[in-house]
């Protein structure tokens, strides 16, 4: 076939009479290309790909073997392993390429199939529909799974969000209250380790998963072997605090009572003077003792209330006075309350323990050597007592009428006190269970209250906060055995020490401090929360007035009446005291009270009376207060437990600062001008950040986080660097509802009006000023950085 024709391995394939003929090049068209288009060659090596392997199946062709590679299609088609003879014009209409026939009968034993092109294109499409289909379930799949693991999204959330809290709030009963109030009743009175240990175990069974028992070494000030007592020299008559004479039956019939009407950390010794009595103790009483005589070493017999017991002290102290006798005056107690005979038990330290200032008393701690925390000589005494050595008939109650009680002007009383008490290390534990957090498990809700173990005083009280908190820890558990858990994580805690001078919540946020402040949104107390049956008494920091006030309304629903009390911000007693002063978190509590009698029975709560077993039971016989309790503060600490945005009023604070600051004294300009321009950042932020962030459509979770770490630390810049003793570090809290401006401006005037000096109102007008310019400075930074953030996504 011409010497260009491709060899063959035997002569058997010769006698096939069959060959291929190509077209010479020479034999194209003029102005053809010497090379085939792209294209026909493509097409035209798939039907000689075709041909062949058709030919390969051919009896005799077992041996056959091409080799060349006709793939070389595109550019490669003179191939060194594939000898091309001169290509002849196919008359084909498939091709380039002719098929010559030498057998005769070659179409009568060969039947040519469907183009194998078009088998490759149905295969090609059938390749990639099928690529397609997998893509697409194989995404389905990874859409499905993400969807799973990821937080739902708040729209889909927050219509049920109600709806949960009612299931888990109306497993809250009255009678589960009471059961859980009188089985800790059962615990003997041991020490405070082993009431916390049993609070553990209870607080477990409800299914709570990690609860801990956390113990500190503390100083404490504790009753001596025998009681303190006051003697009359004018009549050589010997009382002990409750009014009863000394004598030894009396000593054993109210052992425990007498030995705990104290000052836990007052001076200790004996002390005979002159009694002055300086009524409240306030700037005008001193001012007219100052007048009258010199007070120096001198007893000041003190009505407890209208201030703090810690910041009349101070006055005392600086004026020279060496004891102090103090009283509840009848007139300032609820009617209800007959008290008269009976001493009580105050705490003179400020906070935490006393020996390790600042930081905690864990292993190692350095421990100032330390007795006292006054150089008064601080006796507790009944108002009956109080009446006697003030020479006034016992029954001051005329015709409806309280008369309070008052020394005669004529007329000097000495008297000798004689205070013994011991300071001792004493453990102290707290008992403190979490339950995590599925979104933002690094972010704290912390609900307290407290337990007492070491002595009576206080009474019930502590037993009616444990079973609200006891309670609703079961209420919770039975949800989230269920599948729910909460977006934060929810810490609650027993304290222990509260009565001498919130010792174990101290001891444990300093223990904690720099994960605390990072971490904690918000505080809610239980302290004390049945003291009274009249009136319920809602408080909150001015970021949460809001919620407060809604919580109401949410949880007496079913109800026919609603409490709707006023929220109000203002100094309350109990272990919210760290977190409100030292890490200025924003905090509320709800408790029932009598109906005060008197403007002045502010801070009274200060003074603990023994109270028996059956008085909680006489104030709320049904539990229904501690439920209705128990009820608002779960309804509270669900919701900021669980918003996507905390429910934090960034207004509120704005306008509490401006409230504060109207009617004041003293010429503030610059301080209004600064109050000014933080509300209207505060309302800025409020538009333009939280009410978008609150439309579900409109969030995104990195600002949705920004904002909440804004919100949280909202109240950070009120913290002032030094109050007076007794007196808020947090300036946003009111001394009680009387006053109505800012407590260090309040009390620095008392001290013009004492010393002469406008010095201290100075000092406290450059606090209150900082403290509300860098509020507005925080405000504005968070605005820059929401700014920035958006700008940059554009």
């Amino acid at each position: 076939m011409g010497e260009n024709e491709p060899s063959v391995p035997s002569a058997s394939q010769h006698d096939k009479k069959m060959a291929y003929h190509k077209v010479n090049a020479d034999q194209r068209a003029q102005g053809h290309s010497p090379y085939l288009d792209n294209d026909e060659l493509q097409a035209t090596a798939l039907e000689l790909e075709w041909d062949m392997e058709k030919e390969l199946e051919e009896p005799g062709f077992d041996h056959f073997r091409l080799d060349g590679a006709v793939q070389h299609h595109l550019g490669n088609s003179q191939s060194p392993d594939l000898d091309l003879e001169p290509i002849q014009p196919s008359a084909s209409p498939k091709g380039r390429f002719q098929r010559l026939q030498e057998d005769p009968d070659y179409i009568s034993h060969y039947t040519r199939q469907a183009p194998k092109s078009n088998r490759c294109n149905f295969f090609q499409i059938l390749k990639v529909f099928c690529t397609a289909l997998i893509l697409f379930i194989f995404g389905i799949v990874i859409g499905y799974y993400a969807r799973k693991k990821c937080p739902s999204p708040p729209t889909s959330q927050e219509p049920n969000n109600l709806h949960i809290y009612h299931e888990i709030l109306k497993e809250i009963k009255a009678e589960n209250i009471q059961q859980i109030y009188r089985d800790l009743l059962q615990f003997p009175r041991e020490d405070d380790v082993d009431t916390a240990m049993k609070i553990l175990v209870q607080w477990s069974s409800q299914g709570l998963e990690d609860v801990r028992l956390v113990n500190y070494s503390v100083l404490l000030d504790l009753p001596g072997s025998s009681s303190n007592t006051v003697t009359l020299k004018n009549s050589g008559e010997c009382f002990y605090p409750s009014g009863q004479q000394c004598n030894r039956e009396t000593k054993t019939l109210h052992s425990q009572d007498l030995l705990y009407s104290y000052a836990a950390y007052s001076a200790k010794g004996t002390l005979e003077a002159e009694l002055v009595d300086v009524q409240y103790g306030t700037a005008e009483d001193l001012l007219r003792i100052r007048a009258i005589t010199n007070a120096t070493k001198k007893i000041a017999l003190l009505k407890l209330g209208q201030s703090p017991l810690l910041y009349k002290l101070s006055l005392l102290e600086d004026a020279g006075f060496g004891g102090v006798l103090l009283y509840v005056d009848p007139c300032d107690l609820p009617k209800t309350t007959d008290l008269a005979d009976k001493a009580f038990m105050v705490s003179l330290n400020s906070g935490g323990d006393p020996s390790t200032p600042g930081y905690a008393s864990i292993d190692g701690s350095y421990r100032r050597n330390l007795l006292n925390l006054t150089t008064l000589l601080v006796q507790p005494i009944s108002a009956v007592l109080a009446k006697r050595l003030v020479s006034l008939p016992e029954d001051t109650v005329q015709k409806d009428r309280c008369i309070p009680l008052q020394m005669p002007a004529t007329g000097k009383k000495i008297i000798s006190l004689n205070i013994q008490s011991v300071t001792t290390y004493k453990t102290i534990s707290n008992v403190i269970g979490y339950l995590k957090g599925t979104v933002f498990p690094d972010r704290y809700v912390i609900i307290g209250s407290h337990h007492n173990g070491l002595n009576t005083y206080g009474g019930q009280e502590w037993a009616s906060s444990t079973a609200i908190i006891t309670a609703f820890i079961q209420a919770l558990m039975l949800k989230v055995k269920r599948g729910w858990r909460p977006d934060r994580t929810i810490v609650f805690c027993s304290w222990g020490g509260t009565s001498f001078g919130n010792i174990g919540s101290y001891e444990w946020a300093e223990d904690l401090k720099r994960v605390l402040q990072r971490n904690v949104v918000a505080y809610v107390s239980l302290h004390n929360p049945v003291r009274g049956n009249s009136t319920l008494h809602p408080v909150a920091s001015p970021s949460l007035q809001q919620l407060a006030a809604e919580s109401q309304s949410f949880s007496c629903v079913e109800k026919t009446k609603c409490p709707g009390s006023n929220v109000s911000s203002v100094q309350i007693q109990g272990d919210s005291d760290y977190f409100i002063n030292h890490l200025g978190v924003p905090a509320t509590q709800f408790s029932y009270e009598d109906i005060k009698t008197s403007e002045d029975s502010s801070f009274l709560s200060e003074a603990l009376f023994p109270v028996h077993t059956t008085k909680t039971e006489e104030l709320d016989p049904s539990f229904s207060l501690h439920e209705t309790i128990a009820k608002l503060t779960g309804q509270v600490t669900l919701q900021i437990a669980n918003e996507a945005v905390l429910p934090f009023n960034a207004l509120d604070i704005a306008l509490e600062v401006q409230n504060s600051l109207k009617g004041a004294e003293v010429d503030i300009p610059q301080v209004l001008a600064a109050a000014s321009r933080l509300r209207d950042t505060a309302e800025l932020f409020q538009s333009d950040e939280m009410r978008p962030a609150n439309d579900p459509k409109e969030r995104a979770p990195i600002r949705v986080r920004m904002l909440n770490d804004v919100l949280q630390s909202l109240e950070k810049s009120f913290l002032v660097h030094q109050a007076p003793p007794g007196l808020y570090r947090n300036i946003l809290y009111r001394l009680d509802e009387r006053t109505s401006q800012f407590s260090v401006l309040q009390k620095a005037l008392e001290h013009c009006k004492l010393h002469q000096s406008n010095e201290t109102i100075q000092a406290a007008l450059s606090e209150v000023l900082n403290s509300i310019n860098s509020a507005q400075v925080y405000f504005k930074a968070g605005l820059d950085v929401f700014e920035t953030t958006l700008a940059g996504k554009k």
